[in-house]
């Protein structure tokens, strides 16, 4: 034992100067413990464990290097998970508890679209028929069914509207993506659609002026950019991705380019760095500002300021928040004489996004984001280290550091993708490289020029000149997307694979010495882990309304039609391509309308779908499975799975194994679960 301390101590020893950017490690390890944990913590436990983190933190004082990195190492995970459970805390909300249909009155607060392309509104100050004021969701987001051609609520105005509401609903499958929690965390405690003209009640109040002018923002460019180019241009201006059609979103994915569209740490970067260097320029051309103003500093201090009123332009949304903290941290930089760039920069930013917001740890953007510019921090100081750029011509530059940066992001960002996202771009790497610069030097810096001159009515030019470079990405975008086997599907992961492609990953870019080779270990264990990743069985929805069955060919479903996201998310997490007519017809026919049965090798199972169908169930025995989307009465011998037992259990998924069926379900002890079942 004397011998392993002695050597930890060394390898500790070894990293010194080198060790604060594994503190947003530790924090996100404390955080993810949270969110892993099984059951709510207890208060008294979240208490106590920002007590001990706090003192380890206090101890960790004029001790030995590796004595105090590691009590450091352990207070950030202890304080981790305390910050994440108060943040779970602080943001306690009413949740609908059933389902409800009447009057819906609230203001809009934010106007997008839903996965089936149906414009959707956010509302807050909710106002529900028969609901008192303590049981009324703070937030809830409808779908606008049938109403294309209707214009919509202005974002502030008071809107009434009558439409159906449910409860955020559960994971698809166990394991899967939990959408209550997500949520929980946006504060929506209640979604739902309607199929009536949307009444606007009132106008936006007087406060609302930046919400306004966004709105403003966006509706001009439209105006002047007609179509899926306008809508593209309304999205990277002001984050206001309702003109954009379903269509283009996928097309965007399928190419690997999809993060074009959202407001993050690229386009921050980009306006900040067009900013600063407008700035140096303009500074640079009169002698006296020249030789006597620190240019620098006051082009960081102008890109900063430019930066920040993007943030509250484009409404202020998690990823657009994490890419102001990197951006504004690496400004900070410039002005105290440091590298802009820096594993310490980039630490910083993450600690200052996990303190503001735990729960982004978890999402795909924080993670793709971190990734993406952790991994070229590291690759480009190696560059540097090795001074690979001195035997080049200077004007191959740029060129080398276009495609070392490319390939770096796509290689650092692909297992995050593939893993929440299920499909692979086989042409995404090809596409960024021919987007990404037109996105640099055309769209942003013209957009930049359409904000400066708006105001005097003069946009024309520059909007013209966007649109050009707009229409050209959408190009590549479609033309990537359709070469043949531009897509790929893989399954999804298991909950192990991507922490140990973390852990690896971190270890190739924090550690310095030979040790970091040691990362290559959980990098190919995680790759081993996914190869053999273990889909179910058998996944039934929690509404009762589809089964799922693992068959030779892919994954069957009981039916063709009905309960869409549910079977999108299935066959996605299967990697199973052919959407859901294709995966119906694997289902064996019936003669019985909306009654599905099919035999596999361990269990013969029946699907009962609607009220009608389940009247005709007549019992079944010991080796068969019955799922109904209407309750049924006990039958002792089967297994019955109805809308009763559904509703305490959630989604399910089966194994079957030599020693019988192995069964999860997606029921939890967490708030977010127990706030739907009071």
């Amino acid at each position: 034992m004397g011998r392993i301390g002695d050597r930890m101590g060394q390898a500790l020893t070894g990293q010194r100067g080198h060790l604060f950017p594994w503190c947003p490690v530790a924090l996100g390890t404390g955080i993810g413990l949270y969110f892993a944990w099984p059951s709510e913590p207890p208060v008294w436990g979240l208490v106590l464990a920002g007590g001990v983190g706090a003192a380890l933190l206090v101890l960790s004082r004029r001790r030995a290097v590796w004595l105090a990195a590691l009590a450091v190492a352990v207070a950030l995970v202890a304080l981790g998970l305390a910050l994440a459970g108060a943040r779970a805390h602080l943001l306690a909300g009413p949740q609908l508890g059933f389902r409800y249909y009447g009057p819906i009155e609230g203001r809009v607060v934010a106007i997008d679209r839903s996965a089936s392309d149906a414009l959707r509104l956010t509302l807050d100050r909710v106002v529900l028929e028969r609901v008192e004021p303590g049981r009324t969701p703070l937030r809830i987001r409808v779908a606008l069914h049938g109403q294309d051609d209707v214009p919509p609520p202005q974002p502030g105005d008071i809107a009434l509207l009558t439409g159906h509401l449910a409860p955020p609903a559960g994971a698809a499958e166990p394991g899967g993506f939990d959408f209550r929690r997500h949520a929980w965390f946006l504060r929506l405690g209640a979604v739902g659609y309607t199929r009536t003209p949307v009444l606007r009640l009132a106008p936006a109040a007087e406060g609302q002026r930046v919400l306004r002018l966004r709105h403003l923002i966006a509706d001009r460019v439209r105006t002047a950019l007609p179509g899926e180019t306008g809508g593209f241009a309304a999205a990277i201006m002001t984050g206001d991705r309702s003109g954009i059609g379903r269509a283009t979103l996928d097309t965007l994915r399928h190419s690997n380019l999809a993060h074009l569209l959202a407001i993050s740490g690229l386009h921050m970067g980009l306006l900040a760095s067009t900013v600063f260097a407008a700035t140096r320029l303009a500074l640079l051309l009169p002698p006296r500002s020249r030789h006597h103003w620190p240019g620098k500093k006051i082009a960081a201090c102008v890109a900063l300021l430019a930066a920040a009123g993007y943030l509250a332009l484009s409404g202020g949304n998690v990823a657009t928040q994490r890419a102001f903290v990197m951006a504004a941290v690496m400004l900070v930089a410039v002005l105290f004489d440091r590298r802009a760039l820096s594993l310490r920069a980039v630490a910083l930013a993450a600690l200052i996004v996990l303190v503001m917001r735990p729960e982004a740890l978890t999402g795909p953007g924080f993670q793709m984001s971190f990734a993406a510019t952790l991994a070229l921090v590291a690759v480009f100081a190696a560059m540097r280290d090795a001074a690979l750029e001195r035997g080049l011509p200077r004007l191959a530059r740029p060129t080398l550091a276009l495609v070392v940066s490319s390939v770096t992001a796509s290689l650092a960002t692909a297992p995050v993708s593939m893993a929440h996202f299920n499909i692979v771009s086989h042409y995404g790497l090809i596409a960024n490289l021919v987007a990404v610069p037109v996105m640099g030097l055309i769209v942003v810096p013209m957009a930049v020029a359409v904000a400066l001159l708006m105001p005097l009515g003069l946009e024309a030019l520059p909007l013209a000149i966007m649109a050009l470079g707009l229409d050209w990405i959408l190009w590549v975008a479609a033309t990537a997307s359709g070469w043949p086997g531009a897509l790929g599907h893989v399954p999804a992961p298991g909950r192990w694979v991507l922490p140990l492609m973390g852990l690896g990953g971190l270890m190739l870019c924090l550690w310095h010495g030979r040790g970091r080779w040691l990362g290559l270990a959980p990098l190919c264990l995680a790759a081993l882990l996914w190869a053999r990743a273990d889909r179910p069985d058998l996944l039934i929805a929690d509404s009762g309304a589809l089964v799922g069955v693992m068959t030779e060919a892919g994954r069957a479903l009981s039916r063709e039609r009905g309960a869409g996201f549910v079977a999108r998310v299935w066959l996605e997490n299967d990697g199973q391509a052919g959407g859901q007519d294709a995966a119906a017809a694997l289902w064996p026919g019936s003669d019985t309308p909306r009654v599905a049965r099919i035999t596999t090798a361990n269990l013969a199972i029946t699907h009962f779908q609607g009220k009608r169908a389940a009247a005709g169930f007549a019992g079944c025995g010991a080796a068969e499975l019955v799922v109904s989307s209407a309750n049924l009465p006990d039958w002792p011998g089967c297994e019955i799975f109805d809308p009763e037992r559904l509703s305490r259990t959630g989604a399910v998924a089966i194994w079957h194994g030599p020693e019988g069926p192995r069964i999860e379900t997606a029921a939890g002890a967490r708030l977010w679960h127990a706030a739907r079942d009071r």
